[in-house]
């Protein structure tokens, strides 16, 4: 009987050390340096080159929009508000509309463009991080984003099918800045003169203001 309690009390303490080593390793395996998030030049090229605008905000016009005029008569101005090593966030003000805000993020498979849309009193729009994500290298000046299956359905569910097959692009050059968007029958884009930067415009709707 005595045998059989001090093997039962080894085995106990063998399972107790065996738990605690590998919770040790596991440990030290989570504290270890993250994985690089890895990138491509052509997308580091075209992130790089936004982010040099950051804290600056541009005057846009219409240069293309094949159904009628989308933005009406409105003061078009983008603002490459927050910066950082991985993401962008760009309010496109329309008017005194600041609802939208375009965010570029790097995601270790390519480049993605969500639009955050958003109330008036800062809460979320009901068609919000719609997007896409890079497929391709591109090119160190333009980068297109097709719909993402979050994007697809979201416009199914609202009853605009037709924008499933939306591709929306960002074009940045050393004097112009253009976001585009493209699908079957439709064509808008806005063109923003890089070389002539203005005042900061307002904050955008649901964001905090920047001290």
């Amino acid at each position: 009987m005595k045998t059989t309690l001090t093997k039962t009390k080894n085995f106990s303490a063998f399972c107790t050390f065996s738990f605690t080593a590998y919770i040790a390793v596991f440990s030290t395996l989570v504290s270890a340096t993250p994985a690089p998030l890895v990138s491509i030049d052509t997308h580091d090229n075209f992130f790089n080159a936004i982010k040099a605008h950051c804290g600056k905000a541009f005057i846009g016009k219409v240069t293309k929009d094949n159904v009628g005029n989308t933005f009406g008569d409105n003061k078009l101005i983008m603002h490459v508000r927050e910066c950082s090593d991985t993401q962008l966030h760009i309010p496109f003000h329309v008017g005194d509309d600041a609802s939208r805000t375009w965010i570029v993020t790097k995601t270790g498979a390519g480049l993605m463009l969500k639009h955050d849309h958003r109330n008036e009193d800062g809460s979320f729009h009901t068609s919000t991080m719609y997007g896409g994500h890079t497929t391709e290298r591109g090119y160190n000046e333009v980068q297109s984003f097709p719909a993402d299956a979050y994007s697809k359905q979201l416009f199914i569910d609202s009853g605009i099918t037709a924008s499933t097959d939306n591709v929306w692009q960002m074009m940045i050059y050393p004097k112009r800045f253009s976001y585009r968007l493209v699908r079957p029958a439709r064509e808008v884009q806005v063109d923003f003169d890089l070389t002539n930067p203005v005042e900061l415009p307002g904050t955008p709707w649901g964001y905090a203001p920047i001290n």
